[in-house]
């Protein structure tokens, strides 16, 4: 059987197509394309008429594949920039007008579980608690967890998008952009220190879009290897730490001269380093590792589980 997920995020549309075969999945078919429904809406709470011209002009594309792969079971999700917006609805009605296909906007909370499902399946977490970190544009989702449990997850509605609208004033950064960033970061992620200061977890593993190139770009610069089919990726704390310090002191059209550097992430990256720069020390975290699954994996995963339990009803 053949089931397709698309996970409609705030900056970028993701689509995996896999084969079933059993209790588990390969991949067949990805594709990601740059969306931007939170582009110039988003801390307004609304998606801009051309973000939804860009919205429904990608899932039209991701239908036609579907429809060429023969797709059996299509399962979509929207998250933070849908949720949250007046119009996001809306935007989901002529998803299914135009498309037929069904979008589940899911919480915050939804969301971090469904990406601890996606990153326990890329890596072995272990059995020290470990803290997950999603950086969306719209939200970033902490997760405390082992391989065997979720310990504490929360979703902020801080994302990429919202930072660089709100503090990316100047190309490269200004220190006092930065400052007022991180001022903000101390003031809106209390309960995650809170948390830390109760589990303890000393290892960060970041999945999804900033990381990917993180690790793309270090792979690039160390001449590390990286096998075609891996769902754990290459990246170190002194590694991140120098590829930070090179991004932010670069314009847009410098940070796309860097080798692993794409298009689709050269404008969030700057203040999602600075992010993971202020987590990293507020956190004394000690090691960093990277998935290769994320959302659209965990939510593939639920799906499975559920589709089993239903056949054996």
């Amino acid at each position: 059987m053949k089931v397709a997920v698309i996970d409609m995020g705030t900056n970028t549309f993701h689509l995996i197509i896999v084969e079933v075969v059993k209790d588990d999945f390969k991949i067949i078919y990805r594709e990601k394309t740059a969306v931007k429904i939170g582009e110039k809406g988003i801390n307004h709470g609304v998606i801009t008429d051309d973000a939804i011209d860009r919205a429904l002009k990608a899932v039209n594309h991701f239908k036609e594949v579907i429809e060429e792969e023969n797709v059996e079971q299509v399962f979509a999700t929207a998250t933070s920039a849908i949720r949250n917006a007046k119009n996001g609805k809306e935007l989901v009605s002529l998803i299914k007008q135009e498309t037929g296909i069904q979008t589940r906007i899911i919480s915050g909370l939804q969301e971090a579980e469904y990406i601890y499902y996606g990153v326990k399946k890329a890596l072995p977490i272990g059995n020290k608690p470990a803290l997950i970190m999603d950086i969306g544009g719209g939200s970033i989702e902490f997760v405390i967890g082992t391989s065997e449990e979720i310990m504490w997850c929360q979703s902020f509605e801080i994302g990429g998008q919202r930072m660089v609208e709100k503090f990316q004033k100047h190309d490269p950064l200004r220190e006092e952009d930065k400052k007022a960033l991180v001022e903000y970061l101390e003031e809106n992620l209390v309960e995650l220190f809170d948390a830390h200061e109760q589990i303890q977890p000393k290892t960060l593993i970041g999945s999804s879009g900033t990381f990917d190139t993180l690790s793309d770009i270090y792979s690039l610069k160390a001449g590390v290897d990286r096998a075609k089919d891996a769902t754990e990726y290459p990246l170190t704390i002194d590694a991140f730490r120098e590829i930070y310090n090179e991004l932010v002191t670069k314009n847009k059209e410098e940070r796309l001269q860097i080798p692993g550097m794409i298009p689709l992430r050269v404008d969030m990256i700057v203040v999602a380093c600075v992010l993971v720069d202020f987590i990293i020390h507020k956190l004394s975290l000690e090691n960093i590792r990277v998935s290769g699954y994320a959302l659209k994996e965990g939510v593939l995963l639920s799906t499975l589980h559920s589709l089993k339990k239903q056949e054996t009803l």
